[in-house]
């Protein structure tokens, strides 16, 4: 059993760390992603990345710098704290950079480009509001309003919403597919500019909310669009790198 910790006489070990992540659910996601990262080395080995000493001492030495770890000897004190060994953090540079390498190339311009083309409904936005109350009664009756001031969208809002929102009138702002509930979510990117929706209610029955859209923008491949088609680059080669591997969780 390895020591982590110690208060007083009390040890605590790696075993009651890995109890607590386990029990806290963050165990899950850790390993998760463990097997990404390792399933992007090897990928990269395959296809011929190449990292350097140049590429692993730079990169050594920026950790150092970050670190304020300017001497050897602190460095060396740095690596025994943890117990980890100069190897193993070679080893853990060396991972990061074939990552790092791997991703620059499955998302580069071209095919990010690519993928924006193919896809750029998906990244439509729209910018909305909303007001949430807390039956379906005072929804029904906020909405009757609506239809005949549609205008006061904003004060109702600030007058009977519960959400955060209500301070600013309602207003949830610009919005890619994806940020809203999925049943909400198609009806509201179908609406026309102006199109009063809802109310819809909480599963629990606890809230009632009505959405207006306010404006619509087609794709453009801006910085925010060019990150989530990043993610989603790297996330369906993922998948597929994993479909090539016996993955088995102990």
């Amino acid at each position: 059993m390895t020591t982590i910790v110690r208060i007083d006489d009390e040890a605590i070990a790696t075993e009651d760390f890995i109890r607590v992540l386990k029990l806290t659910g963050q165990f899950e996601s850790l390993v998760e992603q463990q097997v990404r990262d390792r399933l992007t080395v090897i990928a990269a080995k395959k296809m011929g990345v190449q990292v350097g000493p140049d590429d692993i001492q730079e990169r050594a030495d920026q950790f150092r710098r970050v670190r304020g770890l300017h001497r050897a000897a602190d460095m060396n004190r740095y690596l025994d704290v943890f117990g980890i060994s100069l190897d193993e953090f070679e080893r853990f540079i060396t991972d990061t950079l074939y990552q790092e390498k791997t991703f620059n190339l499955i998302c580069n311009e071209e095919a990010v480009e690519s993928y924006f083309k193919l896809n750029s409904p998906k990244f439509d936005s729209i910018e909305v509001s909303h007001i949430v109350v807390d039956s379906e009664g005072k929804a029904r009756e906020v909405m009757s309003i609506l239809e005949d001031e549609p205008q006061a969208f904003g004060e109702m809002a600030r007058e009977h919403s519960i959400a955060d929102t209500s301070e600013r009138g309602g207003v949830i702002g610009k919005v890619l597919r994806g940020s809203l509930k999925t049943d909400i979510e198609a009806k509201v990117f179908n609406a026309q500019v102006g199109d009063l929706l809802g109310p819809f209610p909480a599963p629990d029955g606890s809230f009632f909310e009505i959405f207006c859209v306010t404006a619509k923008h087609p794709a453009v491949l801006e910085a925010d669009v060019s990150s989530e088609v990043r993610r989603l680059l790297r996330e369906e080669w993922l998948a597929e790198r994993a479909q090539e591997h016996i993955i088995d969780a102990h």
